[in-house]
């Protein structure tokens, strides 16, 4: 993957944001440069399989840029996700995940469990709570993913895409290759595989759906 930016050259830069933001003296993370490293393993394996303008080249290289805000934000989530399984202490990821919330108005738990690959598109405004995702999930500005009163969450399938304002909530199941369409919310419903979904639960209108979204969107 080519970087705007060395291993040691984003982790400096992401330590001097976090202690800008939290200016409590925190003592120097052991092995912060490795954990940087592990999360770009996960940033190329991820951008690699995103076929959209700024991720890669035409040779099929994955390209990172850490002035590309939708990119960054996809970094300081695995970022925060990387250290809290490599280490189990919460202290950083929070921090990591707070800074995500502060940059990009992103709010996406570091316990949160993103599939491998996954697309952020100018998210400002969108909650990604606890679900069970599917590989190739792509989600825009001012979308909901998350619970119900009664502690359940949603699952959605392989190569599924929540458009503007879109909401999945408590037990609905959306099925693979499926478009949820710019305001729709789908709550304790069930949207069939290669659909689209328009409208509000309970009056949801599911349409069948030539779109093909890892060919369109992820290039598999």
């Amino acid at each position: 993957m080519r970087s705007s930016l060395d291993r040691d050259a984003l982790a400096a830069y992401t330590g001097r944001q976090l202690a800008h933001f939290f200016p409590d003296d925190a003592p120097q993370v052991p092995d912060w440069s490795l954990l940087v490293g592990k999360a770009l393993k996960r940033v190329e394996a991820c951008f690699r399989n995103i076929r959209q303008r700024y991720y890669g080249d035409e040779d099929g290289e994955a390209l990172f840029n850490h002035l590309n805000t939708d990119q960054y934000a996809a970094y300081l989530y695995l970022l925060s996700s990387t250290v809290f399984r490599e280490t189990g202490a919460a202290a950083l990821p929070a921090k990591l995940y707070g800074l995500n919330k502060a940059l990009h108005g992103l709010d996406v738990f570091y316990e949160v469990e993103l599939p491998e690959v996954f697309a952020f598109v100018h998210p400002v405004g969108t909650v990604v709570g606890r679900a069970t995702y599917g590989n190739f999930f792509c989600i825009y500005q001012n979308c909901t993913v998350g619970g119900d009163l009664e502690g359940n969450h949603p699952t959605l399938g392989e190569g599924v895409v929540m458009f503007g304002g879109s909401r999945v909530i408590g037990s609905a199941s959306i099925g693979a290759n499926c478009l949820v369409s710019a305001g729709s919310v789908v709550m304790a419903e069930n949207i069939p595989d290669n659909s689209a979904v328009f409208g509000i639960s309970p009056h949801l209108v599911r349409k069948p759906t030539p779109r093909n979204v890892k060919t369109d969107m992820f290039g598999v």
